[in-house]
């Protein structure tokens, strides 16, 4: 068994932003079910709801030196589904309900540093600290840098999962020598140095003894010029000790037969005619024209040129001349959401534009419509492809990190596949590759024994947690 502790910004379900919060979510209890003792640390956000905060308890309070200062640290402990969360407070740094604000740099270096000087007050020593994203990514140095001279903190290892590198935290080099305390000597171009700056996301590439990232595709794409964000020489150089690995999704979140938020529920055995009454029931809710017979393409995503939309603006024409309906839920840049927002006024019959965040009409929009659309520039692991394999709506995706290593391309000649994919990122391929499978769908035959192909994917947890406890075991010997 071995003693796990996790640190990360964001954790489904107490505060998310997007994929980070989720993993850190899920991962944990999974690992957990295999025997691992499992321990995770957040910040105390002012967004946590009200149901976690009275379970919490309090358990001490410490101060923190950050540079010059001395700063409170609070921290509160829940237990959830056999995992043990500790929460960071500090009012000034995490009181509102914003987890990413202005002063980022300030507030992880707080985090980062309470992380690891609250282990001593716990009673409990890990075997491996595991950091997620940039966040984080200073605790792999600090540990390095002065903590590893304490007898409690020596022998402990060290894994750092890229969720996505083109988040890096960069910031000047005398405000991260402040905050961290650490002298000129790690602020070279083999160390934390970065085009004059000080890069957070490379201490812990450089620092941890094992680094992961979200998808065996994404870990090759980010050893390369294209895909490696100024980074891939690094990553290239530390290759031995660089995993990918898959994520999962919940299915008891998501799963048609038990969601309580969408209109009908379903399995494989009555999955065509019940998506066809959700469809219908969506487009009544939408004010689309109520058609079960319709192709219904969905989009759920951040609204921003990593995720396809500058290709799909180029098409967008196009698409609405095609006799679907088209539905789009999120928010993002300014140039998106206006272009969607007014397509739909000029079409507001065939397509349908929420520019918001809902869960509730996500889960509706995945259970009701016949194609996903998700044509990513690149996309380190994405869940939303997989989500919609279990309510059995079809993805159309590009060949990208984890969309590559999710989705299977349909072969209509031996009926192998669970979705349809194309490489070159271009308005024609996507296109093309849509309308192919507007044809597949119009053959009922097929798409039924598609859609049955999509919902037999197992992307659970329970998989992706044995390579991670295999690499953890790896790691310690």
């Amino acid at each position: 068994m071995s003693k796990i502790f996790m640190v990360s910004s964001e954790v489904s379900p107490f505060a998310k932003t997007g994929g980070l919060g989720d993993v850190v979510g899920s991962l944990p209890s999974a690992l957990g079910k295999l025997g691992d003792d499992i321990r995770v640390v957040m910040p105390k956000y002012g967004c946590i709801p009200h149901e976690y905060l009275e379970q919490m308890e309090f358990k001490f309070f410490i101060y923190i030196p950050l540079g010059w200062r001395r700063k409170y640290c609070g921290v509160f402990e829940l237990e959830k589904d056999g995992v043990i969360y500790y929460f960071i407070d500090n009012e000034y740094y995490f009181g509102d309900p914003y987890l990413y604000k202005w002063n980022d740099l300030e507030r992880f270096a707080f985090f980062d540093k309470a992380a690891l000087e609250i282990l001593k007050h716990l009673d409990w020593k890990p075997d491996i600290i595991h950091c997620h994203d940039w966040q984080t990514g200073m605790v792999p140095v600090l540990l390095n840098a002065y903590y590893n001279k304490d007898t409690f903190y020596q022998g402990i290892k060290t894994v750092f999962t890229i969720h996505n590198l083109r988040y890096q935290g960069i910031y000047s080099i005398d405000i991260v020598s402040d905050f961290f305390s650490l002298n000129r000597d790690f602020f070279t171009a083999d160390k934390l140095e970065f085009h004059g700056c000080a890069n957070l996301l490379k201490g812990g590439i450089v620092y941890s003894d094992y680094i992961t990232t979200v998808s065996p595709t994404y870990a090759s794409e980010i050893q390369t010029p294209m895909g490696g964000e100024k980074l891939d020489g690094l990553l290239s150089a530390r290759s031995q000790s660089l995993y990918g690995i898959l994520n999962g999704i919940d299915y008891n979140v998501y799963n048609p037969k038990t969601d309580k938020y969408i209109f009908e529920n379903y399995d494989a055995r009555n999955v065509v005619n019940k998506k066809r009454e959700n469809k219908m029931k969506l487009q009544q809710q939408l004010g689309l024209t109520v058609d079960g017979e319709k192709v219904m393409i969905g989009i759920i995503s951040r609204l921003v040129d990593q995720k396809g939309f500058d290709i799909i603006a180029e098409a967008m024409g196009e698409l609405m001349n095609m006799d679907i309906q088209l539905v789009v839920v999120g928010t993002g840049e300014a140039k998106y959401e206006n272009l969607f927002r007014h397509n739909a006024w000029c079409n507001s019959q065939k397509m349908s534009a929420n520019i918001m965040f809902s869960n509730e009409l996500a889960h509706k929009v995945y259970a009701s419509c016949d194609i996903f659309l998700m044509p990513s520039m690149f996309e380190p692991c994405g869940l939303s492809q997989m989500i919609s394999l279990a309510y059995g709506t079809i993805p159309v995706v590009r060949e990208t990190g984890g969309l590559k290593d999710s989705i299977m391309p349909y072969n209509e000649f031996t009926g192998e596949g669970n979705g349809f994919s194309f490489y070159p990122y271009t308005a024609h391929d996507m296109m093309y590759t849509l309308r192919y499978a507007i044809k597949i769908f119009s053959d009922k035959k097929a798409w039924t024994d598609l859609i049955k192909n999509a919902m037999r994917q197992d992307f659970s947890w329970n998989e992706s947690a044995k390579k991670y406890q295999d690499m953890y075991n790896r790691l310690l010997g």
